[in-house]
């Protein structure tokens, strides 16, 4: 029978349809980048969960619709590999304790496969420590942020 898709027989199954099935695999997107390691290629991190970096200024990022405020951000270039990106500083006042040149460490904001997160266009970071010691700690007054 010319022209069949399916291998036929009793134990058919053990290589035909595994080695069709794994070949059919990669027309889903989720699983070619998965296998060809894409995220981890093109991460700023490196598929790392953190890094360092070091402040380079401070920026106003206008929150997507509907809402409608200035998000308070940091530019921050990575240390390992040089890479700039944009991290959000969060809670109140946040802001006010960074400086230009402080050393701060990142972490990924949790947003869809890897993308931004909530009306933040294109911020997929966030600041987590400044000068190695919490932000939070800094901001609810437990600890004094060192001078570098």
């Amino acid at each position: 029978m010319p022209g069949k898709k399916s291998p036929l027989g009793m134990f058919a199954a053990r290589g035909g349809l595994r080695e069709k099935r794994k070949k059919f695999r990669w027309s889903d997107t989720y699983y070619k980048r998965r296998m060809l390691g894409i995220a981890k290629k093109f991460d700023p991190l490196e598929g790392a969960p953190m890094a360092r970096g070091i402040v380079l200024e401070k920026v106003g990022v206008e929150a997507r619709k509907p809402n409608a405020a200035v998000r308070k951000c940091v530019r921050v270039q990575i240390t390992k590999n040089g890479k700039v990106v944009t991290a959000f500083v969060p809670w109140d006042g946040g802001l006010n304790i960074i400086n230009e040149h402080d050393e701060v460490i990142i972490e990924r904001i949790g947003g869809p496969e890897g993308r931004a997160y909530g009306d933040l266009p294109g911020v997929r970071f966030r600041v987590i420590m400044v000068n190695g010691v919490s932000l939070k700690a800094i901001l609810q007054g437990k600890k004094q942020k060192p001078v570098r």
